[in-house]
């Protein structure tokens, strides 16, 4: 009887634990900061599934333009995640920070979006962007 009353108390144990890492919050944290090292860096980004932090340029409109910088992030929680610019930023230019999926691309741990693409896109929850957006100083 000990031994039922155990796996029952570990099945609800995993089943509560997949279902908040299924419901959890999805969002991307970081502030205006200077990024003329060449990284911009997000505090903390959670995501659902393993994917990528990535660095589009956009302005006043908030629509993601081209992509400038990514980086891999994992499922559950990264704090200080630095993605390496790949051009220039100017100081004051925005930058949305956005999560991406490692879903639909052909090559696992490889980023393969391109803007308007399907592979390794946009992750939305409820229609809408995980992502923030921050001016460059």
């Amino acid at each position: 009887m000990k031994n039922i009353a155990l796996a029952a108390s570990m099945i609800l144990a995993l089943s509560a634990s997949a279902f908040a890492q299924s419901s959890m919050s999805q969002s991307v944290k970081a502030a205006d900061q200077d990024v003329s090292n060449g990284i911009v860096s997000a505090d903390t980004v959670m995501a659902a599934k393993n994917g990528w932090l990535v660095v589009h340029r956009t302005d006043a409109e908030m629509k993601p333009g081209p992509v400038v910088g990514y980086a891999p992030i994992r499922e559950g929680t990264t704090n200080d995640v630095a993605a390496i610019l790949t051009e220039d930023i100017a100081s004051g230019d925005m930058l949305m920070l956005m999560v991406h999926s490692e879903d639909g691309g052909t090559k696992r741990g490889v980023f393969e979006y391109t803007l308007g693409a399907k592979e390794d896109g946009p992750v939305r929850v409820d229609d809408k962007l995980v992502m923030t957006v921050i001016k460059a100083q």
